[in-house]
């Protein structure tokens, strides 16, 4: 029972009490989470003060876009007018892609692998074919495209289709080697059906297998070459029913082409070979070649070669044609990657790719088959990356992609999403981005370009920032439902780089990706970065515009003593515990209470014999170091080994430009540096962060029992593990797989076990101390035991003292406990707004000394804290489990919410939705939720996303403004909407796929062909397919079902005006296109009738006076 209790108060005016918004969300059956909202008995008053604004019909879930590479693509089509890019996935995904910023996202239902696509060219819909035998009519003439008609068949596989140019009529193959015939209008089976039997009759003995192909004759419709597995193929005459010809080879068929003319075919078989075969001469092929086949001097077949996969034949005008094919290199290339070879007249050109090659499509000029080609581009589906090489250009160069198809280059380990930033950083990014692009690309256009952008109203920056396996860090352009990238940042380049394997295993602390990111922390206003990595090191950037070069990578190396029992003495090797400083308000400085930072030569114990001491995991690089414009290294902060033990992975991680300051954790406690003097200011263990006069002390466990996991990158399975055992990197397949956290706080028992480590960091002005007056700089310190601390900052004066006097810590003890572990903190003033953390403005590190003063003197003030009444601020806190408000300096409970208690909170985030602030929430049981601020009113709970690996874990993130992400497959970006607003303009902000475009003229006959027949012959498919002339099929083959995006697909684009004005100018187009066609052949049958009637009258005045015997 969720009871809000809101005293009457004279004079203030009373909220209207809505049961739907309160209970929004709680009621679902799915979520057996436990909820509450109490507030503390005669301290309601805050909520009559702050009138809080969002209410429950703010909020609604909806997908918006997907970025990055189609996860396990298996098909590919296009559309030459309309110039679209469809791609289909082995999840049964659909991905298409036009110009830049066009793209979009479809999903079958049955999840089934995407086989085969085949668009209806200039048509705006597409037909795919699925492995579990069913096809589908998809429309894309709307935003959200949507399946139109599926036909489900039941007795044979589908292993091939064929939709002939302007046709209605898709040609079906199976595995049983039969051919059915589908009307894409009706979505209907036609009585007509080859049966293998018949196409093959007596030449072969054996079943000739599936149908690997089917293609109609370029120049004559009526007749079909089909293709079997076995070798075999067919020229049917469709209006006979019978075979024309029938082409034996001994080898399995793969693919076919045609030559334009229709006379000629191309096979590519299993053995690396292609066969030429004249139409007309069906007992031998005309030409037999292995094209990376070793030729034997004595004339005898060469050495097989690995099976040719795809072949294409485009012929040219002005030149000799082009033969592109996939596979066939020689078995003796063991190792080699995958290549596509391009043979043009004499040359043959063989492309290395940097994946397997999952299909490829030779983009020509003209839609139709009957005439010249013209090939200009080859796009090349790999496993991992799509590929475009230009055909015009010498040495076939690639074009530069426009679509963010990078972001899996190396596995994603964290994300972040930045919404709202300020105007200038995204081209500050992209101008020294731009300076990292050295590929020479072809000088042409992107040719799929297809599709117009959205016309969206958002007009903010957004910025997502992924950290990556290999230590790279890349900065994205997120704003307007666009991808693309802006800068990339190498962290390796920092480190040696191991030589040999003996030398990688001495120090290192993960078996591989040693340069892993692990968490970052990023500041849009002072365009600082902080950086934690797997090997417990931590790197501070800033941001400059001019390129240096540093002669001595500043490093600190830190050493974090562990934790002991009471029982056990502290090494005698170690560093001593440095002592608390009173709670009086006297500090902590370097000078008094810590031993300097260890030397960055790493002199320690590295003997074999001995235990490892004061080692770093990884080699800070030692030549001078030259850094591009861009994010430039500030300092390097390394944790080293201590007695033999590891150092334990950094949990959680922030910094502050105002102050200097960056402060870290893992489970030995924290430490403080200023990054400013270079120096290890502080550092603790968490149980001595707890004032000696707390009445909840925690017990201290030992080091050597469980290591403590973080960021799935340490593998937790019992207490046997040793201190030799290795961390599991966080692109292993177990990371992924098991279910493991991804955040500090833990999951299961042996977590609960384990000693408690730091999980979060928020810096702020806040009371240090309990009842305080004053407020000063400190830090907020959350555990994973749910513990909330308070750490206060003394912070000597600006300018050259900042840079010589010790900046004073001092803890002030716990202040308050939540269950499960902390992940966000902040603070908001007496009216319920925000009080971001102070930070300082961006300057050019490398600028002169006054351009530095200049934009030092531009720092925008604090917005002041509102002093009315005792307590002026709030801490807002949320853990794993609840959420909790307390009131400031008094540090009494206002709000507290039990957010669940069957699952935990993997995600949590204070953000701004509508000019206030609520708490966004993602748990494991899949709900994402919204609490408002400060009285934590559930205000939106949806069932959407149960975890189903650690990626989402690791990757979710909410921004501002309703927006949010996560990595829904190891090379894809999902962006989702939590804002109704955002929801309700969503149609208009997606791109348009299909865009009225005139279909080509067909080819000119010419004279002679038109008089003698020479040219492309027609077929009335209509008679022969239809069901006067084909009869019905049979109704237990193949199950129709209409689909759903027949009056849903309407609305959804009837609601922009764009889609409006393309159907009314569709339409207009189509009846003026008919209407010409039907006056271009009434003036053809006048003229016919003025020819007839001139040539009788001619011969009736030359016969006319004649007799019968002068004839």
């Amino acid at each position: 029972m969720v009871v809000f209790s809101q005293p009457f108060v004279p004079g203030v005016k009373m909220k209207k009490f809505n049961i739907r918004k309160v209970l929004d969300g709680l009621t679902a059956a799915s979520s057996s989470s436990s909820s509450s909202a109490t507030a503390q008995p005669g301290s309601s008053r805050e909520n009559d003060v702050i009138q809080e604004t969002l209410q429950s019909d703010h909020f609604q879930l909806c997908k918006t876009v997907r970025h990055g590479f189609p996860y396990q693509p298996s098909s590919m089509a296009f559309d030459p007018v309309q110039k679209i890019l469809a791609v289909g996935t082995q999840t049964g995904a659909l991905r298409l892609f036009g110009c830049a910023g066009v793209e979009c996202y479809c999903q079958h239902e049955s999840g089934a692998a995407v086989i085969q696509l085949q668009f209806l060219i200039n048509e705006g819909a597409l037909v795919s074919a699925l492995a579990d035998d069913s096809i589908h009519l998809w429309n894309l003439r709307q935003k959200t495209p949507a399946i139109l008609h599926s036909l489900k068949f039941s007795r044979e596989r589908i292993t091939y289709c064929h939709l002939p140019f302007q046709s209605k009529w898709l040609y079906v193959g199976t595995e049983r080697g039969n051919i059915h015939i589908v009307n894409v209008e009706s979505f209907t089976l036609s009585g007509y059906v080859i049966m293998w039997n018949k196409a093959i009759e007596l030449s072969t003995k054996t079943h000739p297998g599936p149908v690997v192909h089917i293609s109609d004759n370029p120049m004559d419709e009526g007749k079909l070459l089909i293709g079997y597995e076995c070798g075999v193929v067919v020229l049917w005459d469709l209006k006979c029913k019978k075979a024309d010809c029938r082409y034996n080879y001994d080898e399995a068929i793969h693919s076919i082409a045609w030559h334009h003319e229709g006379k000629q075919f191309v096979c590519s078989h299993s053995d690396g070979s292609l066969t030429t075969w004249n139409i007309r001469i069906p007992a031998k092929s005309v030409q037999i070649i292995t094209p990376h086949g070793k030729q034997p001097k004595d004339g005898k077949k060469p050495e097989p070669c690995k099976p040719i996969l795809k072949v294409e034949y485009k012929t040219t005008r002005a030149g000799d044609p082009f033969m592109v094919l996939s596979g066939g290199l020689s078995y003796d290339t063991v190792g080699r990657r995958a290549c596509l070879t391009v043979m043009h007249g004499k040359s043959t050109t063989v492309l290395e790719m940097d994946y397997p090659i999952v299909d490829f499509l030779t983009l020509c000029e003209t839609p139709y088959p009957n005439d010249f080609q013209e090939p200009y581009a080859v796009v090349i589906l790999l496993e991992k990356d799509l590929v475009l090489i230009d055909l015009g250009q010498i040495g076939y160069p690639i074009f530069e992609n426009p679509y963010p198809l990078t972001i899996h280059e190396s596995p994603v380990t964290c994300c972040e999403y930045f919404v709202d930033c300020p105007a200038e950083l995204i081209p500050a990014l992209y101008s020294v981005g731009s300076r990292q692009k050295r590929q020479s690309y072809s000088k042409k256009e992107w040719p799929i370009s297809g599709g117009n952008w959205g016309q969206g109203t958002q007009s903010y920056p957004e910025i997502i920032i992924t950290g990556h396996a290999d230590g790279s860090i890349k900065f994205w352009d997120a704003s307007a439902l666009m991808l693309q990238v802006l800068y990339k940042l190498k962290t390796a380049k920092v480190f040696e780089r191991a030589r040999g394997k003996e030398e990688k295993a001495n120090t290192e602390i993960v078996e591989e990706d040693p340069f892993a990111i692990q968490t970052l922390s990023w500041c849009p206003e002072s365009r600082m970065l902080c950086v934690a990595g797997v090997s417990a090191h931590v790197i501070v950037y800033r941001f400059s515009k001019q390129e240096v070069t540093t002669v001595v990578v500043q490093l600190l190396e830190v050493r974090m003593q562990c934790e002991l029992n009471g029982g056990d003495s502290p090494d005698p090797g170690g560093e001593q515990t440095p002592t608390l400083p009173p709670p009086g308000g006297a500090s902590s400085s370097p000078q008094d209470s810590e031993p300097p930072a260890q030397p960055s030569t790493g002199s320690g114990n590295n003997s074999s014999d001995g235990p490892k001491d004061n080692i770093p995991c990884l080699q800070v690089r030692s030549a001078p170091l030259k850094q591009s414009p861009g994010y430039q290294v500030e300092l390097v902060i390394q944790l080293v080994w201590v007695s033999g033990e590891p150092p334990q992975p950094i949990t959680s991680l922030a910094f502050n430009s105002s102050y200097g300051l960056v402060v870290f954790g893992n489970s030995n406690g924290l430490a403080v540096v200023d990054y400013l003097q270079k120096a290890l200011l502080l550092h603790m263990g968490t149980s001595e962060l707890y004032s000696p006069a707390e009445p909840y002390q925690r017990q201290p466990r030992s080091p050597r029992k469980v290591r403590q996991p973080s960021g799935a990158t340490c593998d937790s399975n019992d207490g046997s593990n040793t201190t030799e055992d290795r961390c599991k990197s966080p692109t292993s397949d177990a990371r992924d797989n098991s279910f493991t956290r991804s955040r500090s706080s833990s999951v299961t028992s042996i977590d609960r076990e384990s000693r408690e480590a730091i999980s979060s960091f928020h810096f702020c002005e806040s009371y240090p101390r309990k009842n305080d007056v004053a407020v000063g700089p400190c830090v907020l310190v959350g555990t994973t035991q749910g513990t909330v601390l308070m750490v206060a900052l003394s912070l000597p004066p600006g300018g050259d003292q900042r840079l010589q006097q010790p900046v004073g810590i001092s803890p002030c003890g716990s202040m308050v406990t939540l269950k499960g572990g902390i992940l966000t903190m902040a603070l908001l003033d007496a009216t319920g707004a925000l009080l971001p953390p102070a930070y300082e403005p961006w300057y050019d590190p490398n600028a002169s000394d006054e351009e530095k003063e200049k934009s030092r003197r531009r720092r925008p003030a604090s917005p002041p804290s509102s002093q009315d009444g005792p307590d002026p601020q709030f801490a807002v806190l949320c853990s794993e489990k609840q959420a909790k408000v307390v009131a400031m300096p008094s540090q009494t409970r206002i709000y507290k919410h039990n957010i669940t208690e069957t699952s935990f909170v993997l995600r949590a985030d204070v953000v701004q939705m509508g000019g206030a602030y609520c708490i966004a929430c993602f748990c494991a049981n899949g709900h994402i939720m919204t609490l408002s601020l400060p009285s934590l009113r559930p205000l939106l709970d949806v069932n959407y996303l149960p975890l189903t690996d650690m990626r989402i874990a690791r990757t979710f993130c909410f921004s501002n403004l309703g927006q949010a992400l996560y990595l829904t497959s190891p090379t894809e970006i999902q962006r989702i909407t939590y804002s109704q607003e955002t929801c309700d303009n969503r149609q208009e902000m997606l791109s348009e796929l299909f865009t009225p475009v005139e279909t080509p003229e067909a080819p000119n006959r010419g004279f002679f062909k038109g008089l003698f027949g020479g040219g492309a012959q027609s077929l009335d498919r209509e008679d022969l397919f239809g069901e006067t002339g084909a009869g019905k099929a049979s109704r237990s083959l193949a199950q129709h079902i209409p689909g759903q995006g027949g009056m849903e697909g309407m609305k959804g684009a009837a609601s922009g005006v764009v889609g409006d004005l393309a159907r009314a100018r569709i339409a207009l187009d189509e009846r003026g296109q008919k209407l010409g066609e039907l006056e271009d052949r009434t003036a053809a049958m006048m003229a016919s009738a003025d020819s007839f009637s001139k040539h009788a009258h001619d011969m009736m005045l030359k016969y006319k006076d004649k007799k019968w015997y002068q004839l």
